[in-house]
């Protein structure tokens, strides 16, 4: 018996893509937030920095909107609690 809630593997697929560029930009920002520890005025850096944020920031609304809420504060709906929705960090879905 197929379990019903279980997302097709196409659309699996396209979440498991789109966490794995979420994690891509949390790797590039941290290691660039830790060369501006040691090299605060590089507006290089900073610029790619805020690049790099602001690309994430987007990939994660999109997630966030086809899935279901990547952190506490993902959730975007005012009228029902959707952290609920995906599978809890440990089942690992993503």
């Amino acid at each position: 018996m197929k379990y019903q809630n279980r997302p097709s593997t196409n659309m699996a697929t396209q979440k498991s893509r789109m966490m794995h560029k979420i994690r891509e930009y949390d790797f590039a920002i941290y290691e660039t937030a830790l060369f501006l520890d040691t090299h605060p005025n590089n507006s290089k850096a900073l610029k790619y920095y805020s690049k790099l944020r602001a690309e994430r920031n987007t990939l994660v609304t999109e997630f966030q909107k086809e899935f279901s809420p990547i952190t506490i504060y993902g959730n975007m709906n005012e009228s029902k609690w959707n952290w609920i929705k995906g599978p809890w960090p440990w089942e690992g879905d993503c």
